[in-house]
């Protein structure tokens, strides 16, 4: 396995050993990008000038005896919703192509304080808006494993450039699944973690209520190194939570031999049976419930019959946000104007007509009809009404079980093009992933098979809030009996 295809703490374990470099670890990256980038379209800004530098003053520290971060020098990406000081940061839009940040967000002044080195800002839907990766400005990105299919979304840069090992980890967001569908699509691991686990500050806004910062990485121990660095709490992000940060990486270092034993895993009684669950998904997943009850989880049956509603109720909720969030791209303030006439109202409608596409307008004005006088109660405080009996129904669900397993997506990865004439059958990809953003709580995908088209397929594992720890030590015992995180895809 080359270099860039290894997980990053493997890799650290071998530097600190001198049996490798950073140095050789970020030119393996680089020339990954390289031999692959113009396939996958992963990087919508990428830099490789100071990586070289970066990793060698990583190499200099080693060679001091310094203890260093696992990340230190270490080439990892960023999804392009954090702002970076001084680096474009696009948001996937044009009506931010040019905006250069005067500040970095929370997650990356965190990397940072443990040597980021930054190899470059990934591919998204424009706004983390969408589920496969068409919706960018600057073009789709595709799938590793078949370019002819998307990488889901909206982090899908993200998720294919861990995967095509163009990034050894990287930080993606997660409104409605965007972190663990694509994750799925990919065979690599994401995590979303509690709602305010992770600051927002410095991550540009899609849904304030449901937005989350989170980790895509090779395996769940790298997942769970990230996870650490960037939680906490951030005075500057009112929804971020105090509570302290687990060790989640020295947890796994006791190993998660047994985390399964005596442990109840909920199966989702509205799952079964879905006109929109592909066999070939569902046919996995039942194999994947069998190496869950190998490992000693108890299988059992649990109900939440507001997850029908879920689509529905984030559909309303999710552009309501955004229509509130989006209105300051005025063409005043920062990114794009595109008239520069003295008439202020023509001005607002000619930059947005412009720097917005398609799906983004479409989210609007659904938002912004949903909010509008006499529609209010009808829509708006109707689904809140449903989100709170959602949350209540996962929480008597937690009563019964200690963790909820269900497939990622009810489809593997379709094909580009397949899905955007029709909004509709997109927003029906996300069914198994937004309820946990509804309801605030973690939830991680693990590699979790393949279709015998060779596409992967995840598994996905659901915990009550602040029980990442929960999540990590079965997703590793997981991990640990299955091979499909050791495949990778074969590019060029």
């Amino acid at each position: 396995m080359e270099l860039c295809d290894t997980p990053l703490h493997l890799l650290h374990e071998r530097r600190v050993k001198r049996e490798i470099s950073t140095e050789e670890i970020a030119r393996s990256v680089l020339e990954r990008i390289e031999s692959v980038e113009a396939t996958v379209n992963a990087f919508i800004t990428y830099d490789p000038g100071p990586v070289l530098d970066r990793a060698r003053q990583a190499d200099g520290q080693l060679a001091k005896g310094e203890n260093l971060s696992p990340i230190a020098g270490m080439p990892i990406a960023l999804k392009d919703i954090f702002c970076t000081k001084g680096v474009e940061t696009t948001c996937g839009s044009r009506i931010l192509k040019g905006f250069v940040p005067p500040y970095d967000a929370a997650v990356v002044e965190k990397l940072a304080a443990q040597g980021l080195n930054l190899v470059g800002k990934t591919n998204m839907d424009e706004f983390a808006m969408g589920s496969s990766t068409e919706n960018s400005a600057f073009g789709p990105t595709r799938n590793p494993w078949n370019p002819q299919c998307v990488p889901g979304g909206s982090s899908g840069g993200m998720a294919a450039a861990v995967a095509a090992g163009e990034a050894l980890a990287g930080i993606g967001s997660d409104t409605g699944g965007s972190i663990r569908q694509p994750a799925a699509f990919t065979s690599v691991v994401g995590l979303k973690p509690t709602y305010g686990r992770v600051s927002r500050y410095g991550m540009i806004a899609f849904a304030s209520s449901l937005d989350q910062g989170g980790p895509l990485a090779r395996d769940v121990t790298d997942a769970a190194i990230l996870l650490e660095i960037i939680s906490g709490a951030d005075a500057r992000d009112a929804t971020s939570s105090s509570r302290p940060v687990p060790e989640y990486a020295r947890l796994l270092k006791t190993g998660a031999e047994g985390a399964l034993k005596q442990r109840k895993v909920g199966l989702i009684r509205e799952i079964a049976g879905r006109s929109d669950l592909h066999p070939e998904v569902a046919a996995q997943f039942a194999e994947n419930l069998q190496t869950l009850a190998s490992l000693g989880a108890e299988i059992v049956e649990v109900s939440l019959p507001g997850l029908e509603h879920a689509i529905a109720v984030y559909y309303i909720l999710a552009p309501c946000e955004a229509s509130s969030n989006l209105g300051r791209y005025d063409g005043v303030r920062y990114g794009l104007r595109t008239d520069h006439s003295e008439n202020l109202e023509r001005m607002y409608k000619n930059t947005r007509q412009e720097g917005f596409g398609a799906e983004v307008k479409r989210r609007i004005m659904l938002g912004t009809f949903a909010l509008s006088a006499g529609y209010y109660d009808a829509y708006y405080n109707k689904a809140m009404k449903i989100r709170e009996l959602l949350r209540r129904e996962f929480a008597a669900a937690f009563d019964q079980v200690h963790l909820i397993a269900l497939p990622t997506s009810p489809i593997p990865a379709f094909r580009l093009g397949e899905k955007l004439d029709n909004p509709l059958q997109m927003y029906l990809v996300d069914a198994f992933t937004l309820p946990a953003n509804l309801a605030g709580i973690p939830g991680i995908s693990i590699p979790g098979g393949f279709t015998p088209g060779g596409l992967p397929l995840g598994l996905q594992l659901l915990a009550p809030h602040f029980e990442e720890q929960r999540l990590i030590l079965a997703a590793k015992a997981f991990e640990d009996a299955t091979p499909y995180h050791l495949e990778r895809p074969q590019l060029g």
